[in-house]
């Protein structure tokens, strides 16, 4: 395709199993202020790896081989849920990351291509600039947390309004609750158990294993587990990426006695201030649904919601619906709330890993 200044810029589908590819995906995502631990060759690899949904990325390329634009893509196929191009799969953040317009441009044209040419495929870009033309603007589904972390734990702790605060200073009164930061096997067993306990109450299939072992695997030292515990018992625990200066817990929850104990507020209390031993500036507490009781909570520990953006195509105007709000699936909610826990940790992988 020809660029404003007469020069070409290709895109090309680069193979991330080739190092020296990898690395230079990484490399522009690492260097971008917009880059995100989504948009890295880690993520894409531990989705395919866990879940089975191929990873594709494609990238836009000057005459001289450097790289102006990256789109991350999974391709998401689910008998339950139908198929899509997904950027990025199991992430709140992704879409086209790029330095200028131009790029921006070549990649959802290569990327509308690319899904016609697979069955007429719909997409879906969670982030980024929009990418023009006959694409939709999705809006006002979610909203996203991000503040600067304090200077100090005392700080912190006064960050947070005083209703919140005062839940929170009972956890911290509370000479039983602990907590421990690691990556080892242990870490990785505690914290799928409370994770699991927790989503199957929320009524939500809980991903594979394998899936929080690659992410903890391919990231390396920018994942960790951070954990905390009733005595022995774990009753809380997040598994959290960094990048860029940024915390971001991901994979969070408690189990049922978590609300008494308070031990949810306290667990991310101290990731803040794990985060800012690791020399971390903001704290990105995630998306939550626009109105929903997980976002209110996260506004009552001091954190304003913004509006998140993401962009949709397909050539027949038609979406999949993977929105747990959606009154198709109320029913099937609530039904998996009652399941036995060992039921639900069987199932929940087998759905899970098509929502994308």
């Amino acid at each position: 395709m020809m660029v404003g200044n007469g020069a070409v810029m290709a895109v090309t589908q680069m193979d991330l199993t080739d190092p020296a590819q990898a690395r230079a995906v990484d490399a522009f995502v690492l260097g971008h202020a917009d880059g995100s631990p989504f948009h890295r060759p880690a993520w894409l690899h531990a989705m395919e790896q866990a879940t089975g949904n191929r990873a594709l990325l494609l990238a836009a390329v000057g005459p001289s081989g450097r790289i102006s634009g990256i789109l991350p893509l999974h391709y998401v196929r689910s008998r339950l849920f139908g198929a899509a191009l997904v950027s990025t799969a199991f992430a709140v953040d992704g879409g086209i990351l790029a330095d200028d317009q131009r790029a921006v441009a070549v990649l959802a044209a290569a990327a509308q291509t690319l899904a016609s040419e697979r069955g007429g495929l719909s997409l879906e870009l969670r982030g980024g600039p929009a990418p023009g033309g006959q694409w939709q603007r999705l809006d006002g589904a979610h909203v996203g947390f991000v503040r600067p972390l304090a200077v100090d734990d005392e700080a912190e702790l006064l960050a947070v309004p005083r209703k919140h605060r005062a839940e929170l200073r009972k956890a911290l009164a509370n000479p039983a609750l602990t907590f421990i930061v690691g990556r080892d096997k242990a870490h990785m067993r505690d914290h799928y158990r409370v994770y699991a306990q927790s989503v199957r109450n929320l009524g939500t299939p809980v991903f594979p294993a394998r899936l929080f072992r690659e992410v903890m695997h391919r990231f390396g030292d920018d994942a960790d587990i951070l954990i905390v515990r009733d005595g022995d018992r774990p009753v809380s625990a997040v598994l959290t990426l960094y990048h860029n200066g940024r915390v971001l817990p991901y994979w969070g929850g408690g189990i049922a006695d978590a609300r008494r104990l308070r031990s949810n507020e306290l667990m991310y209390y101290r990731l803040m201030g794990h985060g800012r031993a690791r020399g971390m500036t903001l704290f990105d507490f995630g998306r939550s649904k626009a109105g929903s009781g997980q976002a209110a909570w996260k506004k009552s520990f001091g954190f304003d919601p913004r509006p998140l953006v993401y962009h949709g195509w397909s050539a027949d105007g038609e979406r999949r619906d993977i929105d747990p709000n959606s009154a198709r699936y109320q029913r099937r909610i609530a039904l998996w709330k009652k399941l036995p826990l060992p039921v639900a940790n069987l199932i929940g992988p087998l759905i899970s890993r098509g929502l994308g």
